[in-house]
């Protein structure tokens, strides 16, 4: 895919920030042009989170993302919401751990992934947005596994590298998922 629009989206401690920024860093590190937006609810932890990323191989006009999103990322129930904002042909990755709700409509692709659920397996719950990055990079190949890996080292920086193995075989199971799906 040369030009990923996407928005994802939760509840703040989720990791949706992190798991926005990690695609684009790793955009940068394969010389894409990146833009990565936030935004946060008035709350802390807990209150609605989201962000804008745009991953292209061409110039982009504009950080915000108003209905023509390639992708959305939905992991708590309140942000189902953003499913409006994606265009006809794109993609919904849906964190079916938390979220039931049927998407309405029939002009886009739904990936119903339980997340928080593989990260319980993994033992620890806060991988769930790792484990979605992998799945959402393996259906669209928006960019390298290794560069996520080295973006892993940009963003949490060299304190957080001992968490790498454990965050690749997160990003490994969401990708063993959605190959089962296809």
């Amino acid at each position: 895919m040369t030009d990923t629009r996407m928005i994802c989206a939760g509840f703040g401690g989720q990791g949706v920030m992190s798991l926005g920024m990690l695609f684009t860093y790793a955009g940068m590190i394969e010389n894409k042009q990146v833009t990565w937006c936030p935004s946060y609810g008035p709350e802390m932890r807990g209150g609605s989170a989201n962000c804008s990323v745009t991953v292209s191989d061409e110039e982009i006009g504009s950080p915000l993302i108003s209905n023509d999103a390639t992708v959305v990322v939905i992991m708590n129930r309140a942000s189902i919401k953003f499913i409006k904002d994606l265009r006809p042909g794109g993609y919904a990755f849906l964190n079916s751990s938390l979220v039931s709700d049927e998407v309405k409509r029939d002009d886009i692709t739904v990936y119903k992934i339980p997340v928080n659920d593989i990260a319980s397996e993994l033992g620890n719950t806060k991988l769930a947005n790792i484990v979605m990055l992998g799945a959402v990079n393996e259906i669209l190949h928006i960019v390298d596994s290794e560069s996520i890996v080295e973006a892993f080292r940009k963003v949490f920086g060299a304190t957080k590298e001992k968490f790498i193995p454990q965050n690749k075989m997160a990003m490994q199971k969401g990708m063993e998922y959605v190959q089962n799906l296809k």
